[in-house]
């Protein structure tokens, strides 16, 4: 129950998505594009040409203004980028907001309020669901206690509570309770061995296949189900017991394929092929799986940002003495975990770990077990439970309308700084961008370059009427300054600031087109090699129609070097931005 209402406080109360706009909306970026069929077919008859798209991102903007949602094939035609799973288990949510929308006074477009409150409530009573379950699995291996502890470290320490009440229209939170659901009929299916189960499991395993595809690896845990090792004679009695009961596995197998199959007509039908691949140039690294970034990267390293997970990897080695069903759940969790680290787009975190959370939960119970059984170890999990559950609860604060966290450009120094806490130092956002950053005030420090722009011509240069001066002027058709170059000696001090005056027009919110200021060590004795390059983003700082001196730092590298390059760069943008004038200078700790 704790758990049950702290989702619920966190979805109504604290961060109620379906109030939200844009992309913050329930039904924005991957969720809209898993969504997209119901309107496609429902609303607008339109499942291919897609005449209606414009309409929609102009009016709500799930994905800014881009169509990221389905892509054109060579017929012409258009095609979903995500596969239809999550699609079939919105429709009873999407069909109960469709025929309230127009009594309620809203618009029957798909998109309005009612659609993106009937997909939040949807999310949160099949997360709710996925728990009850999970408490009824569970408690047939492990006790009560054990339990409740498991499942609150789960719904209030890990980046489950994210996603299972807030982020609740992603697929994570509706594959957890699917693969709930496959685990309690794969237990009672080799109690019984009866034609409901089978019937269940098939079915299970092809809604997650439609859902994502790479989860069709969930079709190993009935088919692994009450290993116990890895031999000779324990893999001959599984092939006999697949034998004795092939027409079970064979029904299994007939329930699945037909939902499966919904996909591979639609593709059929859209495009005229029956395997489509509808993510462009995202594949797989299957040689090369990204271990070490997808697990610890700052940027959003899984067990960075759900450190309470590494329970399950130290509860493997209990789970293995002692645990049931052990080849089954510690096949899946190395090969689907195998399976989301070769993702080449590994930086979109831990969140594809979510849905196997269920499977984990089994040697987090074991870890768990061993904590209560060994007081002395119970003096350092629970402080490490509280610690965790604090930096989870921390995080999801700050990823729902905090200031502290970017998911976009953590960095470590950054990260360490602001952790934990519930402010910061305005310039330290500059951390994000640049390590090098020096936040006291420098110390018998040295002018060693000065530029006003009164001697520069050029169309990117603009008279300043009110103050007589020049000053470079940034915008869409200028979207690059010239290079500014000057000498530097090292012996005159071990650190750089570049400082230069900026006054804006708007203010410019999209990271990845935040104008950007650029400096450089060159070698001219080595045909000018770049020996190091800082920047940072200056609108991180800087507000509309505001006028403000930003510094960027450099720690100057022991590497020979004898030129720093200074440069501006709009990064796309079309928002204008002015520099009035800049200034090196230079100085020791």
């Amino acid at each position: 129950m704790v758990s049950v209402a702290l989702m619920l406080v966190a979805s109504f109360w604290y961060y109620p998505k379906w109030k939200q706009e844009k992309t913050e909306a329930t039904l924005s970026w991957d969720v809209s594009g898993y969504y997209w069929y119901l309107p496609s077919i429902f609303i607008y008859n339109d499942l291919t040409g897609q005449s209606f798209k414009d309409s929609i991102l102009n009016r709500y903007a799930p994905t800014n203004q881009d169509f990221q949602q389905a892509m054109k094939v060579e017929n012409g035609n258009y095609v979903m980028k995500y596969s239809s799973g999550m699609a079939v288990m919105y429709l009873p949510f999407f069909a109960a907001a469709h025929i309230m929308a127009k009594p309620l006074g809203y618009p029957p477009d798909g998109f309005s309020p009612p659609y993106q409150l009937a997909i939040q409530l949807g999310g949160i009573l099949v997360s709710i669901l996925g728990l009850w379950y999970l408490r009824r699995l569970l408690l047939l291996y492990y006790d009560d206690k054990v339990v409740a502890i498991a499942l609150l470290m789960l719904a209030a320490g890990s980046n489950y509570l994210n996603y299972a009440a807030i982020d609740c229209g992603m697929s994570h939170c509706w594959l957890f309770t699917l693969y709930v659901l496959l685990l309690l009929n794969t237990h009672h299916f080799y109690r019984e061995y009866k034609a409901k189960h089978a019937i269940r499991i098939g079915l299970l395993v092809g809604l997650a296949t439609l859902t994502r595809p790479t989860d069709i690896l969930s079709c190993m845990i009935p088919l692994l189900w009450g290993m116990e090792g890895i031999s000779i004679t324990s893999i001959r009695e599984r092939m006999a017991l697949l034998v004795s009961r092939y027409r079970l596995f064979l029904l299994a197998v007939a329930c699945a394929a037909p939902v499966v199959a919904i996909q591979l007509i639609y593709w059929k039908y859209a495009s005229g092929h029956w395997m489509v691949y509808s993510y462009g140039g995202q594949e797989f690294s299957w040689k090369h799986p990204h271990i070490y970034d997808y697990t610890l990267s700052y940027r959003s390293g899984w067990l960075v940002y759900s450190p309470i997970m590494v329970f399950a990897f130290l509860g493997l080695l209990p789970f293995a003495m002692r645990g049931k069903n052990k080849v089954a759940i510690i096949a899946f969790f190395l090969l689907n975990y195998y399976v989301v680290t070769a993702w080449d787009i590994w930086w979109y975190g831990g969140r594809a770990m979510v849905q196997s959370y269920p499977v984990l939960m089994f040697p987090i119970a074991a870890a768990v077990e061993v904590a209560i059984e060994r007081r002395w170890l119970a003096v350092i999990f629970w402080p490490v439970v509280l610690l965790l559950t604090y930096y989870n609860l921390w995080l999801t604060v700050q990823y729902h309308g905090g200031k502290l966290y970017d998911s976009e450009s953590m960095t470590k120094r950054y990260f360490w700084r602001v952790v934990g806490r519930w402010s910061a130092p305005e310039g330290t956002i500059f951390l994000r961008d640049n390590a090098d950053l020096y936040e006291e005030q420098p110390m018998n420090s040295k002018v060693i370059w000065h530029a006003s722009f009164a001697q520069d011509t050029g169309s990117a240069y603009v008279a300043d009427t009110t103050t007589h001066t020049r000053y470079l002027r940034l915008d869409k058709d200028h979207q690059e300054s010239p290079v500014y170059a000057f000498a530097i000696d090292r012996s005159k001090g071990d650190r750089l600031r570049i400082e230069a005056t900026f006054r804006s027009t708007e203010k410019e919110w999209d990271t990845w087109k935040m104008t950007q200021m650029i400096a450089e060590l060159t070698d001219s004795k080595n045909k000018n090699a770049v020996v190091k390059q800082n920047l940072l983003r200056v609108y991180r700082v800087l507000n509309r129609q505001e006028t403000r001196t930003i510094a960027l730092d450099m720690d100057l590298p022991r590497k020979p070097f004898d030129s720093v390059h200074v440069r501006f760069w709009n990064a796309g943008t079309g928002v204008e931005i002015h520099v009035l004038d800049m200034q090196a200078i230079q100085f020791s700790e």
